[in-house]
């Protein structure tokens, strides 16, 4: 072979999306994954590999299965496979990078990676008013290995000021960017909404999304309670929300080449791992001096595209990670990427499913497809973890190039270009607004939630009850202005 014999390849992928609307026929988690594994086995060529398996990997989704790797296994006569877990609050990127790695290293040869959401058959049978069980194991039962984060994605001082859905914060880090680069609300939020109805387009014309409309602009910009576009948190209206109530499922087959010519596997069914580089450093959103920057994409991206041997201009197909806008803007702030260029896929995770660990395994499934069409091109999946906290690049080629394959951590690299910044509770006297949001309830602004700095260099989260001055909130720019924060907790606009 001209390859090392442990180079890592991903030889198949599956995915499977139900829409069952009775939820007494619907599958659960769990058989969702063993049919995505078997529908990547079958894209290989080869069921063998499904019963030689040296260990199955699992993203932890809503379900509360034990070890439902082991489960999958016992269905596959896997008897000696390991299994794990990767909680939620770890880089989806992990779990194939530890797999690739593994294999890199000698340590296996035969690696299955899954994930599954079944939101939707939940939702309908809490409809229906039936009962949506879940497969049971015994008492005491645990995987071979958890993967955990190591600290906290969300403050307690968000969780107090109604910050705990991803929809506030991700709207917070938006409006910070919006004032970075001097942009004016409406023309700000024309621009998201160009960004989302591209991604709606791209997801209209895969067969795997989840929603197949193409939505323009305007509806997607504007709230409007007859559609049911309302607005949750300011700017972000329903449609700019990744969409997790759904039933969707991925499996994922990586092998050691010498493996994979063994078992017959096709060679145009290879697609290498190339690099893949996270960031696993975590520091809450609100204590990040520079709101909307987020330099683990930029030191990710170069070190995935130091380990390739090329740059970002080489690459033909990309799928950003898309849970909000925000998170697709930032990425391409900090890699460089043209926002005239086609960023996803599979249409993202507002129209194509974000199911909530799950998605960047569906995406890498939809990937794979792609650069098997395109032979020698190159593609980029991403991912995040928490709001912005946690950042993950890899490289995907039908054709093995530069250094070969490694997992690399830039998360010291990532530390050091951070400011942290002390939130403190309650603090009074004159501030300056670093970030807000204006959370709605139904069609109404309930509240604004400020984010302040204060002249010691201290920041305090403010929540702002009065009706009309969060209504103003979402008309005029407020990022930047001087408030001074009363004993009460009021708000004083300068």
């Amino acid at each position: 072979m001209s390859l090392p014999p442990n180079t890592p390849v991903l030889v198949g992928a599956g995915t499977i999306s139900q829409r069952e609307n009775d939820a007494a026929q619907a599958l659960e988690p769990l058989e969702l994954m063993v049919r995505a594994l078997e529908r990547a086995a079958d894209d290989a060529g080869s069921r063998a590999l499904l019963r030689d398996a040296d260990s199955i990997r699992a993203a932890r989704g809503f379900w509360d299965y034990a070890d439902p790797c082991r489960l999958i296994a016992e269905r596959f006569g896997a008897s000696h496979a390991t299994t794990e877990i990767a909680e939620v609050g770890v880089l989806q990127t992990t779990l194939f990078g530890r797999a690739c790695q593994a294999i890199a290293e000698g340590e296996a040869e035969i690696m299955l990676v899954t994930g599954a959401e079944a939101r939707y058959r939940a939702q309908r049978a809490k409809i229906a008013g039936i009962d949506a069980p879940l497969t049971q194991q015994a008492p005491g039962t645990a995987p071979d290995s958890v993967i955990a984060p190591a600290g906290e994605i969300i403050s307690q001082a968000e969780i107090q000021s109604y910050l705990a859905m991803p929809v506030g914060q991700y709207a917070m880090v938006e409006n910070a960017l919006r004032h970075a680069e001097g942009q004016t609300l409406d023309a700000h939020r024309d621009e998201v909404a160009r960004l989302w109805s591209r991604m709606s387009e791209v997801a209209a014309d895969n067969p795997d999304a989840w929603t197949r409309e193409r939505v323009s602009p305007e509806t997607i910009r504007d709230a409007d309670a007859q559609s049911g576009n309302r607005m949750l948190a300011f700017p972000y209206t329903k449609l700019h929300n990744s969409q997790w109530n759904v039933d969707q499922a991925a499996g994922l087959i990586f092998c050691s080449a010498a493996r994979a010519e063994a078992l017959g596997v096709a060679r145009e069914r290879w697609v290498f791992p190339l690099a893949v580089a996270e960031s696993n450093y975590m520091l809450p959103m609100t204590q990040r001096r520079e709101l909307h920057r987020c330099p683990g994409f930029a030191e990710a991206g170069k070190a995935v595209l130091e380990q390739a041997a090329c740059t970002i201009a080489d690459i033909a197909h990309m799928e950003l990670y898309s849970c909000f806008p925000v998170a697709v803007r930032a990425q391409l702030r900090e890699l460089g990427i043209s926002p005239e260029r086609q960023h996803t896929v599979t249409g993202g995770m507002a129209f194509g499913g974000g199911p909530l660990n799950n998605f960047v395994l569906q995406a890498l499934a939809k990937m794979v497809k792609v650069l098997r069409a395109d032979p020698g091109s190159l593609g980029l999946v991403t991912a995040v973890s928490g709001v912005l906290t946690k950042q993950g690049a890899s490289l995907w080629s039908t054709e093995p190039r530069g250094q070969g394959f490694a997992f690399r951590d830039v998360s010291e690299a990532t530390r050091a270009q951070i400011e942290a910044v002390e939130v403190v509770a309650g603090l009074t006297g004159h501030a300056q607004i670093a970030g807000y949001t204006v959370l709605f309830e139904g069609d109404a602004a309930a509240r604004a939630v400020l984010l302040c700095d204060l002249p010691d260099g201290r920041r305090t989260l403010v929540v702002c009850h009065d009706p009309q001055l969060a209504s103003r909130m979402t008309e005029a720019e407020f990022c930047g202005r001087s408030v001074e924060i009363e004993t009460d907790g009021a708000v004083r606009v300068a």
